[in-house]
């Protein structure tokens, strides 16, 4: 292996990046001008069904379990291998590219909300739940929330990347990032050795926001065999954590939405009422016969 030695100056090369050297760019705003569709609520959600589009699909899903009907939402696919998020319409949306994107037309002046921990938070205020009012119960979900914000960075984009898709395997990248990635899971499993979730005793959105991402890697389900590689099963308490929160019929559901790859059982391309998963149920069994 050649050393790289850094230029002076740092000059874009479009084929770097691997899998996503496609859409991988050093500059911001649209490529490319287009009118995203507006549905019949006035919850209009832009998204893919990675960890970070999971997280918002199940909070909906859960928030209408518990009969909230103002979370009825449209839920539209943006296919971000096609550079969907790069369209003129999703940028007004959400300024950095990156799924998911909520506009709120509840009221007089339609409100956007981008990154998606800002949009739990925004839901949890909203509709008053998933997110306790007193201290110090609070703080400490929302400590875990912004935990999530802040690690998940080194998981996808650093063990993620590093290990599944860049286009060669280096030695020091792989295991610089493999000690962080089972650093945070020894954190996440030592506070649910003494907690049920991550908040406290209740189900919280800091649960919604780690969940799509260290309970999908703790069931094996990211980054090909890294499952196996990282010694998930050592981690007991999150293994508990992780099936606990995979069981719920909301989060089930959740996963499905903006979903376009993996089996298609599970894909269910754009959400617009609960009918749609029914629809999605009835094709299933018809497709076993």
């Amino acid at each position: 292996m050649t050393e790289y030695t850094p230029p002076k100056v740092w000059s874009w090369k479009k084929a770097n990046g691997g899998t996503f050297a496609s859409i991988n760019r050093p500059i911001a705003g649209p490529t490319h001008d287009k009118v995203l569709p507006v549905g019949k609520h006035p919850l209009q959600l832009y998204s893919l069904a990675t960890p970070n589009g999971v997280k918002v699909t199940v909070m909906l899903e859960e928030l209408l379990a518990l009969g909230h009907k103002g979370a009825e939402y449209d839920a539209w696919l943006i296919r971000i291998n096609d550079g969907d998020q790069f369209g003129s319409g999703f940028v007004d949306v959400n300024p950095n590219s990156k799924i998911p994107a909520l506009l709120d037309r509840g009221g007089k002046t339609p409100v956007r909300v981008f990154e998606s921990g800002s949009i739990l938070l925004y839901l949890a205020e909203k509709f008053g739940e998933f997110l306790p009012t007193e201290q110090p119960a609070r703080a400490e979900t929302l400590s875990w929330l912004f935990w999530q914000m802040g690690s998940a960075p080194y998981l996808g984009g650093g063990f993620g990347h590093f290990y599944a898709y860049a286009p060669e395997k280096f030695e020091y990248a792989i295991d610089r990032f493999a000690m962080e990635v089972k650093r945070q899971l020894d954190v996440l499993d030592r506070r649910l050795a003494v907690s049920e979730y991550l908040g406290g005793d209740a189900y919280s959105i800091a649960d919604m926001a780690t969940w799509p991402w260290y309970g999908g890697l703790a069931l094996g389900r990211q980054y090909n065999d890294s499952a196996t590689f990282l010694s998930v099963q050592d981690y007991e308490h999150v293994q508990r954590w992780a099936k606990q929160i995979d069981a719920r019929p909301t989060v089930q559901r959740g996963r499905m939405v903006n979903r376009a790859f993996g089996d298609p059982a599970m894909q269910l391309h754009e959400r617009h009422d609960a009918g749609d998963f029914e629809t999605k149920t009835q094709d299933k069994l018809m497709a076993a016969e």
